[in-house]
């Protein structure tokens, strides 16, 4: 496996875990779902989880993850925008 494979990977299963952790946490009532720490785990975990698919391009884990940062990236402009 090619070196840039390898990170490809690596950075898809911390975009896993990331997104894992953030909605396990939402659920245990470790996080707010609103706040900064959930919606910016969110957002990187999928935001790595799509570059992991430069190599292995997969339509409809394309759209979940593609979709699941924009909800993201929504909570965090709309809590940069209460500022």
């Amino acid at each position: 496996m090619a070196p840039v494979d390898i990170l490809l990977n690596v950075g898809g299963i911390a975009g896993v875990l990331l997104v894992m952790l953030a909605y396990a946490g939402i659920h245990f009532d470790w996080f707010d779902p609103k706040k900064l720490a959930a919606l910016l785990m969110n957002f990187f975990g999928s935001a790595l989880i799509l570059l992991s698919m430069v190599k292995a391009f997969n339509l409809s884990a394309f759209l979940m993850e593609a979709s699941w940062a924009a909800m993201a990236l929504y909570g965090l402009a709309k809590l940069v925008l209460r500022r």
